[in-house]
């Protein structure tokens, strides 16, 4: 089997030949398909990142031979891979997957006679490796250790105000800067994660290495520290932040197959809040006085450089493939964020996925300050929070495994986001409770327990079909909007919730009512948007574009080794 290449703007002059091409699907300029104008728009697109390439392969059939056209996308200067446009789903599958030993050949006409061959002439192995798991670990420490940096004050705020000379107002400060610097950089973010994971994860080692020590040049005396210093270190590990968890989606992407992909995403996301949750209990026991603030600081930036470190040595990718997809060539930057503006399946889910993590964040972040008021003790209230993480994190270790088998990305939704609105509806009124009850506290703990179920569970989910739907955009791309979103309404919901806090006349003096009134009617407002997937003449839009692209491969394979 032979190529020809063309990198110049003019068409290459092609013998036509009479025999049949085994594969229709790629002469999409003849095709009679309905959905031919989907296959013509990728067409469009990939003229930003190809110009007018086009891939010739002659496919011999006895003594005649056929030339089919298609598009190709650019992975560096001078290297392309062709595709093929799919008039059926809309997206583009590789056509040949094995680059020329001469890279120059692609450069400069037509390749030598086997340069460039399709899959299943070179019987390409599809196979998944044990490293895998190396990176996956060092993906979930990272996540863990950077949710740790961001709650290393808020759980001692009184005596971190202390040592620093200024008020828990401004303590609170840390966390909401925090967040807000995942937004500042998530331009960043994208371009690098799209380069690769293993760029990213580096990239917020070396981030969590530097913040860390600063804090603790910020804080190195125990009778007082530098604010500043500290805010500054607190900046970096915030902007390490999102170089991690936007990582999730295209670490499993590269990795593993669709059997596994919603496992290993939901391993390294949920790590983020499992590192929040170690921080609320191992901190309070480490500072116990205000001087205290200062060893505390220096624990956890050892723990954090430990975790950090073995980021440099893991694999950027893997030898082979471990589906067909990880080798279908993403879309460029440019033409991937047009085609997002105007998906509008996009943004029914992004757009609840950003409101459910910011109400997420506020609510785990005010916990005590919503339940001390009527009663609670700190011990009750951190019991509270602990339930609505830790049940979470079991529920979606069941959860993920079946979503990964079964594909019941859209059931799953259907079911977890009406049940999430309801928890914080009745959340208003839990609080009362204790009151009302005579010193109960079933009533939060289970209520923190269904919510934390049904948040946890949907939180995989949601980034791992959004891959699915918008393949083969960049799931850098993706998952960085839809965690920037949460991160940034979750800075100001709480900074709104903190404005909602009662005074001191009122009953219970600094009751939260008002901000779980927020809350509630902002979950049931999300609602509408979710459900509404599918509807409409719309279902042709759900599917399952990675998934499909793998058996449309195999189903190939076994064809042409037939």
């Amino acid at each position: 089997m032979s190529s020809v290449w063309s990198l110049d703007n003019k068409q290459p002059e092609i013998s036509t030949d009479t025999a049949k091409s085994r594969d229709s699907r790629a002469i999409l300029s003849n095709s009679s398909d309905p959905m031919a104008g989907v296959s013509h728009s990728w067409q469009e697109l990939s003229g930003e990142v190809a110009g007018s390439i086009e891939n010739s392969t002659t496919r011999k059939t006895g003594s005649t031979s056929a030339r089919d056209s298609a598009p190709a996308f650019g992975r560096g200067d001078g290297d392309y891979i062709p595709i093929e446009m799919d008039a059926v789903t809309g997206h583009a599958t590789a056509t040949a997957t094995a680059t020329a030993p001469d890279p120059v050949g692609f450069a400069s006409g037509p390749a030598k006679p086997g340069a460039s061959e399709t899959a299943a002439s070179v019987g390409i192995e599809y196979k998944v490796y044990k490293r895998r798991f190396f990176g996956l670990v060092q993906l979930t420490l990272l996540n863990i250790v950077v949710s740790w940096d961001w709650l290393t004050f808020a759980p001692v705020a009184s005596h971190a105000a202390v040592y620093f000379g200024t008020t828990e107002t401004v303590i609170n400060w840390l966390s909401t800067a925090f967040m807000f610097a995942f937004a500042f950089i998530a331009p960043v973010v994208i371009y690098v994660l799209h380069q690769g994971p293993k760029k990213s994860i580096v990239t917020a080692a070396v981030l969590i290495l530097v913040g860390n020590w600063i804090r603790f040049a910020g804080c190195h005396s125990s009778s007082g520290g530098l604010f500043g210093v500290v805010m500054f270190g607190q900046i970096l590990t915030g902007l390490a932040q999102p170089f991690v968890l936007a990582a999730p989606t295209r670490y499993s992407d590269l990795w593993f197959t669709n059997r596994g992909r919603v496992a290993a995403t939901a391993l390294t996301s949920l790590a983020n809040p499992f590192g929040a949750a170690l921080g609320q209990l191992i901190v309070p026991f480490w500072v116990t006085q205000p001087s205290d603030v200062s060893r505390m600081v220096l624990y956890v930036s050892i723990i954090s450089s430990i975790s950090a470190i073995p980021a440099f040595f893991i694999p950027s990718q893997p030898p082979s493939p471990p589906a067909p997809s990880c080798k279908t060539p993403k879309l460029s930057l440019r033409a991937s964020a047009r085609l997002l503006v105007g998906q509008l399946e996009f943004w029914l889910l992004v757009v609840p996925f950003a409101v459910y993590v910011g109400l997420f964040n506020s609510l785990s972040s005010l916990l005590n300050q919503i339940l001390l008021p009527h009663g609670y003790t700190d011990e009750e209230a951190g019991i509270a929070g602990a339930l609505l993480i830790v049940v979470g994190l079991v529920s979606s270790a069941a959860i993920s495994p079946v979503i990964d088998r079964t594909k019941s990305y859209l059931l799953a939704i259907r079911v977890a986001v009406p049940l999430i609105a309801l928890c914080y509806l009745a959340f208003i009124w839990m609080p009362g409770t204790r009151e009302v009850g005579g010193g109960g506290v079933a009533g939060p703990y289970v209520l923190m327990a269904v919510l934390g179920a049904a948040s946890f569970s949907l939180l995989p989910v949601v980034v791992e079909y959004l891959v699915e739907l918008t393949h083969p955009i960049t799931p850098a791309i993706t998952s960085t909007l839809a965690w920037s979103g949460g991160q940034v309404l979750g800075g100001v919901f709480i900074v709104v919730s903190g404005a909602l806090k009662a005074g001191e006349g009122a009953s219970p003096p600094g009751d939260m009512r008002d901000a779980l009134v927020f809350h509630a009617v902002l979950a049931l407002a999300a609602v509408p948007l979710p459900m509404c997937l599918g509807l409409f003449g719309r279902g042709g839009k759900l599917l399952l574009r990675r998934v499909r692209s793998d058996e449309e491969a195999r189903s190939s394979s076994v064809e042409d080794g037939k």
